[in-house]
């Protein structure tokens, strides 16, 4: 590795919020005890999820004046009951589907000799049927024969009544036991909302009251938005599922449908594990392949029809979760809870990224599962240009444009982005390289972006453009940031019909001035990107005003626009350009200074006469009088 590649690189651009090493290993010592302790965390989890699911139709109970006690009640009992004629049904149908496989066995056979005979003996199909027979005699001659097994032993200990019951009962009584507790946990969560809701602001903390109750609307609105909506979704699902599975001919459509209902819970695989039955069970009854191809069909229409049309109808918001952090949060709690973990995955993620969105302690979940972009626009744009990525830095703008205008993306993205960037060369984290290509991605960005401003420039418009006619030149103040500065702000003169045209800071060498052609422009315009250039660089108004004093100069001092500080916290350029530097521009010759690419422009539609400078005559007086006092000596 080059020592250019240990240059320490900027640190702000990911915001305030950083993972630490003790938000780790609490994140890992609770996944142990939750994985140690399921026994009584999903029990608990499967409370809350359906506590959240029903607490809206308690609500509307209430509503209409019934108790709280017979509210929750009801909407219990309802819920419960459900919940058992589903498992009867689906229990049921098993064990009708059980009985009926032996039948399978002949057409399955069938269909798999007619596989191996499509090919000939030489085909795919009949290679591999060969393969994998041979596979089975070799680890059957591998195995002991018959005679040379050995023979089993089995220790039989005499047992109680008390040991029978147990081995009998406990198989029994525990999936029955865990039900109830369940229950019993829905019921009095309901009953006692209001009580939990205010402990769990105490725990927070009540120094910030509202934004945990925002946390508590937001986490139970969602999460009930995502189940009710999912169960609805599913419904449509599975209905015609089922509907075509019973004329299709495939045994047992009502089994097949509510386990479609089930696992369409399961984020992406389910629809295709829904489908993997209905599949087998429709190569073994036919003795074709129409059932399978007409079962095939069956769920893809339906896939298509409910994530095209019915899931972005009903959907009213989203889940707040990326779709990568979905399939992430499926395999961890899988991994702790089973299966069943995998259909509580999305509900339970959703949970985590609420508290972290608001709760800073949590902040973490936010970060790694949330849907909202972690970095903001101009600092990726910054992250971007930093790497030299200059096609994803253009996808980036034009998709941006597709919003907001040219002047709004440059005030809001690119300025930001080229602030972060002079913040970190004055802090010497930027080497001359680095901000040299950043320049050159920067300056690719803004040439790109031209073709969306001729298209704007093409397009008709009832108002006349504050621009048309005036001649404007910007020049970058002293680096090749501010010479990506200066670009910007002669291509948002140009959306507005100005004869704008960019130069670089080294055409404010004495030497190259008449590259300026200052006698065919009627305002000039010095960029910076420092909040505190030097006395120095700002002599050059003085210097271009001589030349030409009819020209306006201004000096255009730019700076971090007032609601993006927040997110830059720690930056020089959170503090605003000192208005004595700005009155100190003007001091020196400059008919206006401002701070943003607005002001500049409106200073520019000005088209006042350009102001005198006063000091002009001052230096030749300065010479002759020390002329004169060299000679009096």
């Amino acid at each position: 590795m080059s020592g250019a590649d240990l240059t320490p690189l900027p640190t702000h651009i990911g915001g305030a919020t950083r993972i630490t090493v003790g938000q780790l290993t609490a994140v890992v010592g609770v996944a142990a005890v939750l994985f140690v302790a399921q026994d009584v965390f999903v029990p608990l989890a499967i409370a809350m999820l359906i506590t959240f699911a029903l607490s809206p139709l308690v609500t509307a109970l209430r509503r209409r004046g019934l108790p709280l006690l017979w509210s929750v009640l009801i909407v219990v009992a309802l819920a419960f009951s459900l919940i058992a004629v589903f498992s009867f049904v689906v229990a049921s149908q098993l064990a009708q589907l059980a009985q009926n496989l032996p039948i399978f066995q002949s057409n399955i056979i069938h269909k798999v000799e007619g596989l191996k005979d499509t090919g000939g003996e030489n085909g795919l199909a009949s290679r591999l049927f060969d393969m994998i027979t041979a596979i089975s005699t070799e680890i059957g001659a591998a195995l002991p024969s018959g005679a040379d097994k050995p023979m089993p032993v089995e220790v039989v200990q005499s047992s109680n009544a008390l040991a029978f019951l147990e081995n009998l009962v406990l198989p029994l009584v525990s999936p029955i036991a865990t039900i109830g507790l369940v229950i019993v946990v829905v019921i009095f969560m309901l009953l006692e909302r209001e009580d939990l809701r205010d402990r769990f602001i105490r725990l927070v903390g009540t120094n910030d009251l509202y934004r945990t109750t925002q946390v508590l609307e937001e986490a139970g609105g969602r999460v009930a938005n995502y189940l009710l909506v999912q169960l609805l979704v599913n419904t449509i699902y599975a209905v015609p599922i089922g509907v075509g599975l019973y004329f299709i001919g495939v045994p047992n459509p009502v089994l097949w449908g509510l386990l479609t209902l089930v696992l369409r819970f399961v984020p992406y695989i389910g629809s295709a594990l829904a489908a993997a039955f209905p599949l087998f069970l429709a190569f073994a009854v036919a003795p074709d392949w129409s059932a399978v191809l007409w079962t095939g069909a069956l769920f893809i229409t339906i896939e298509l029809i409910t994530s095209n049309i019915i899931e972005p109808w009903l959907y009213g918001s989203r889940t707040g979760v990326s779709p990568l952090a979905i399939i992430v949060a499926a395999i961890f709690w899988t991994f702790l809870w089973g299966p069943l973990g995998l259909i509580l995955s999305t509900p339970l993620t959703v949970c985590l990224v609420v508290l972290g969105r608001h709760i800073p302690q949590f902040a973490l979940f936010d970060i790694l599962f949330g849907d909202e972009p972690v970095l903001a626009a101009h600092s990726k744009l910054y992250q971007r240009m930093l790497a030299g990525d200059a096609i994803e830095a253009t996808f980036g703008a034009t998709e941006a444009l597709e919003e907001v205008d040219v002047v709004d993306y440059h005030q809001t993205t690119m300025i930001p982005a080229l602030l972060l960037a002079q913040d970190d060369s004055e802090r010497g984290v930027l080497t001359p390289d680095q901000q040299n290509r950043l320049a050159t991605v920067a300056h690719a960005v803004v040439k790109d972006l031209e073709a969306e401003m001729q298209a704007e420039r093409d397009a008709p418009t009832e108002d006349a453009l504050p621009g048309l006619g005036l001649r404007v030149g910007v020049v970058g103040g002293r680096s090749s940031l501010d010479d990506v500065a200066a670009a910007v702000l002669a291509q948002v003169l140009q959306t507005e019909g100005a004869a704008a045209r960019f130069s670089p800071h080294l055409d404010l060498a004495p030497s190259r001035l008449a590259a300026l052609e200052t006698a065919d422009t009627d305002c000039l315009l010095l960029c910076y990107l420092d909040p505190r250039p030097a006395r120095a660089s700002l002599l050059h108004v003085r210097r271009i005003k001589r030349a030409a004093p009819h020209l306006r100069v201004g000096v255009v001092i730019l700076q971090m626009p007032g609601d993006l500080a927040d997110s830059a916290a720690g930056l020089r350029h959170l503090h605003a350009v000192s208005p004595a530097k700005l009155a100190e521009a003007e001091e020196i010759g400059a008919d206006f200074a401002v701070t943003s690419l607005e002001a500049a422009m409106d200073a520019v539609w000005q088209r006042s006469p350009a102001k005198p400078l006063a000091e002009t005559t001052k230096p030749a007086a300065r010479v002759v009088a020390r002329r004169r006092t060299k000679a009096t000596a």
